[in-house]
């Protein structure tokens, strides 16, 4: 919500500056306008059902014949503790390269928790 906030006003600036500028900034004809680089509206909900679509699958292969009975309940410990690590070590290499910003917390939640199943599908998996 703070980032809607923030972007609520850097619109309102853009307006601002916009009514006072000078009369030669207003030569431009209306159509005259810079191309604008066309993102997808729902790129993060894409990739996180993509995800969660792939973790589904690998633990289908996973759980479709039974694990092994002995020390059942450490072997799935150990391996999500591992699949979170290494998901942990993607946040970290996407906050460094300035790839880890959401809009809103749900996006935020949505990503983290769909990478952290994938990747706990992912050792399991293996």
């Amino acid at each position: 919500m703070a980032w809607d906030l923030l972007e609520t006003l850097g619109n309102l600036l853009d307006v601002v500056n916009l009514f006072s500028s000078n009369s030669s900034s207003r030569d431009l004809h209306y159509n005259d306008k810079p191309a604008k680089k066309k993102k997808s509206k729902y790129y993060t909900e894409k990739v996180s059902s993509c995800f969660i679509a792939v973790a589904g699958i690998l633990l289908f292969f996973v759980f479709k014949d039974p694990l092994p009975a002995e020390n059942y309940t450490q072997n799935l410990l150990v391996a999500s503790l591992i699949g979170t690590a290494g998901s942990g070590l993607l946040f970290f290499l996407l906050y460094v390269l300035n790839l880890y910003y959401f809009k809103n917390f749900f996006k935020l939640l949505l990503f983290s928790g769909s990478v952290i199943l994938f990747f706990i599908s992912l050792v399991w998996c293996v």
